[in-house]
């Protein structure tokens, strides 16, 4: 039975279920996914590991016990690995059977959280496992429920970082663990036992996964050993983004390593690494890496280790004389084909997330040629091969109105394409259509042109006019896409009654680096031209939206662009406001984590180029300020502490200006608890809808939460407690 959404809200949105990225088996028979479903009633979420058969399209649910994660194909049959977190801090690694359901067993514990679960087969009841794994300073598994207590709060640091995203940086860090799967009886039926964990980076100084958002993307495993990217540990992590490749080559995954680290440096590439990828057979190895040290966003090239036995054998492909790569994308992640003579590359292109395919064994006669596409639309998140031995792939992917699809695809021709399950049929399940979704291109402030996503209502009626959301993105270098989100989903404000529009101006990825490194010392200036020209081609181009009633939100670089164009004349053309986790003085970005993001896009450190930093400061023309505003900023928020909101809320209020602020003391740079987002898209869209004669999305009574305030009303403050079903 498939429930539809006669409309799709913030709810519907929160408490539909969330699919992961699915993984094939070896006969690419079945594909092994999770389900994650939260609860408004119960308040609780349930997650279930299942497997979907790849003929029939049909679904099976393995288990669905508590805090289980990290499913995986254990071998070339159907059985199955995942990790329960138990009492303690521990972890019960299970192993189930895709043919036996409700059975399975422990096949060890590990006296720890661990997460990021890669496995290889060794041999005959064989199978090396890495895992990811904080790591103490003697280097032993780090459990945070046997930290002795201690009787003070006090830390004391005597050198950077002090926070990191949204917790203070201990002396535990990121390591990778390694052991063996051993079976009882290799040729029958007898169980698995996991060996001893033996932490491969100890006494290293290395850290992998690289925080804070490392993970699968950060190391691999072969039947030849480990490979991993780390930071240099030599220089200071929060002003300095380079990395390096290295390999650990491991004779034996049961005992500690009896070979040092390799690393690799290639000449003139001196930034950030990711996505290490052995071949399937464990002898060659690919990487990406970027040019610039301190520049996060700078364009990843493509490293290939055609010999891992010669690390010196390791180059860049699609090279160029003038430095800036054949290729103009930057992939996000590699991986190779079955057969080893391939490369897929996940990249981004004109607001999609596309894959590409090139040569894994670059000749004279192809080395200047170019990836081949494979996909034309949507976001792909994850690429397998279909099966060990197949050409075909097996891609995860999302769109606009589509939370999971699972495609077959043959890259050989890609035009041959078989989808495989939509998780909400296409969109229709949620109340969504393709029709919605559709783009435009205007006039840029420089040469180019600039592309945005329309997103409509699904009752859209041309003869009419509904009011403008605009959606301005973060990073800066950063893009709207064809891709689903939990956070910024522009459907949920179209379902409201608004036409979405969704620009990528200056600074966004996707559209070849020197469109996103022109915004390097130009965060005010072209971005908001291009924006600014974006209102105007709204304006005169497309009927069915009344500008009049048009609002804007952004979050983080899109909160500084709210708080920039609260201060110049875009913002007297505006309704209303939003501001989440927003720059309101850049003076303070100094107090931000990662200190190499500002130093680059600003040309330095602040005493060195203060003019510079100052030129695009929101702060200077807080005395234009005069659009309501809503103001969101969380405690956790290390990225850009919660003392910027207050600022701007402060001056909001100093000035008359009507104004609202929303905190959650449990939230970081994001909001990703499911109760949380349902009061911020509430407040959201009751403060928006207000000021373009929309009606309320909910009325702010229950007791999802409690709004304090104390307005003046004739010289006596008065409390008033309101809350948001």
């Amino acid at each position: 039975m498939t429930i539809r959404a006669t409309k799709f809200t913030p709810g519907v949105l929160l408490a539909s279920p969330r699919r992961s990225a699915a993984v094939p088996n070896a006969n690419g028979t079945l594909a092994l996914y999770t389900l994650t479903t939260y609860s408004f009633e119960s308040h609780k979420r349930n997650s279930e590991i299942r497997v979907l058969n790849t003929s029939s399209g049909q679904s099976t649910m393995i288990t669905n016990e508590e805090k289980t994660s990290e499913p995986n194909w254990l071998g070339d049959g159907n059985r199955i690995l995942w990790l329960v977190s138990g009492e303690k801090g521990v972890t019960h690694v299970m192993v189930g059977d895709a043919g036996e359901v409700g059975e399975s067993y422990s096949a060890g514990i590990v006296l720890g959280p661990i997460s990021d679960v890669k496995l290889k087969v060794l041999g005959p009841g064989s199978i090396a496992i890495a895992v990811g794994g904080k790591a103490k300073p003697d280097g032993s598994l780090y459990n945070p429920e046997n930290v002795p207590k201690k009787f003070s709060s006090g830390l004391v640091y005597d050198s950077l970082m002090v926070r990191h995203w949204d917790e203070y940086v201990s002396p535990n860090k990121n390591s990778i663990w390694y052991s063996i799967l051993q079976k009882s009886k290799p040729e029958s039926g007898g169980r698995y036992s996991l060996s001893k964990l033996t932490n491969a980076l100890k006494d290293t100084h290395l850290e992998s996964p690289i925080p804070p958002f490392g993970g699968l993307d950060h190391f691999d495993i072969s039947t030849t050993g480990l490979a991993f990217v780390a930071k240099d540990p030599s220089l200071n992590p929060a002003t300095n983004t380079k990395c390096s490749f290295y390999f650990l080559s491991l004779s034996s995954f049961s005992n500690p390593p009896t070979s040092l680290t390799q690393k690799i440096e290639v000449e003139g590439l001196e930034g950030a690494c990711s996505s290490p990828a052995f071949s399937p057979n464990g002898r060659a190895a690919a990487f990406l890496q970027m040019k610039k040290n301190g520049y996060e966003s700078d364009k990843n090239r493509i490293i290939l280790v055609p010999d891992l036995e010669d690390l010196s054998t390791a180059v860049e492909v699609l090279k160029s004389d003038d430095g800036k790569g054949l290729w103009d994308k930057s992939p996000q992640e590699i991986s190779w084909s079955s057969d080893g003579n391939s490369l897929f590359l996940q990249a981004e292109d004109i607001g999609r997330g596309l894959l590409f395919r090139m040569d894994a064994s670059p000749t004279p006669s192809n080395s200047t040629k170019l990836p081949e596409k494979i996909t034309e639309s949507g976001y792909i998140s994850n690429v397998r091969p279909l099966a060990s031995n197949s050409s075909h792939l097996f891609l995860s992917s999302t769109n606009l109105i589509d939370s999971s699809l699972y495609t077959i695809v043959d890259p050989s021709q890609p035009s041959n394409t078989r989808q495989l399950s939509s998780h909400s049929r296409n969109g229709t399940s949620l109340g969504l259509c393709k029709e919605q979704v559709s783009e435009i291109w205007f006039e840029g402030a420089g040469d180019d042109k600039v592309h945005a996503w329309v997103m409509k209502p699904s009752n859209f009626d041309s003869t009419k006019k509904y009011p403008l959301a605009y959606l301005i993105h973060g990073g800066p270098q950063g893009a709207w896409c064809d891709q689903w989100s939990t956070r910024w989903n522009p459907a949920v404000f179209a379902e409201q009654g608004y036409v979405v529009i969704a620009p990528n101006p200056t600074g966004s990825t996707s559209y070849g680096q020197d469109f996103c490194d022109a915004i390097h010392n130009s965060w005010g200036g072209l971005p908001y031209e291009d924006i600014k020209n974006g209102f105007e081609y709204i304006k005169f181009n497309l009927s069915y939206v009344d500008t009049d009633r048009a609002v804007a939100l952004g979050a983080s670089y899109g909160g500084y662009m709210m708080n920039w164009i609260q201060g110049h004349d875009l913002g007297r053309k505006l309704k209303a406001l939003v501001c989440h986790d927003g720059v309101f003085s850049m003076a303070n970005q100094m107090s931000s984590d990662e200190q190499y993001f500002p130093n680059h896009d600003f040309g330095g450190p602040y005493w060195t180029a203060t003019e510079d930093w100052e030129r695009w400061n929101p702060a200077r023309y807080i005395g234009n300020w005069a659009t309501p505003q809503l103001v969101i900023h969380n405690a956790l928020d290390y990225r850009l502490p919660i003392s910027e909101g207050l600022a701007a809320f402060n001056v909001l209020q100093e000035r008359g200006v009507e104004s609202r602020f929303l905190t959650f003391p449990d939230e970081n740079h994001w909001v990703l608890k499911e109760e949380n987002s349902l009061v911020w898209h509430t407040v959201v869209l009751n403060w928006i809808n207000k000021y373009v004669g929309l009606p309320p999305y909910k009325e702010e009574e229950s007791q999802r939460f409690e709004v304090q305030s104390t307005p003046l009303l004739g010289g006596a403050a008065e409390e008033q407690t309101m809350s948001i079903r």
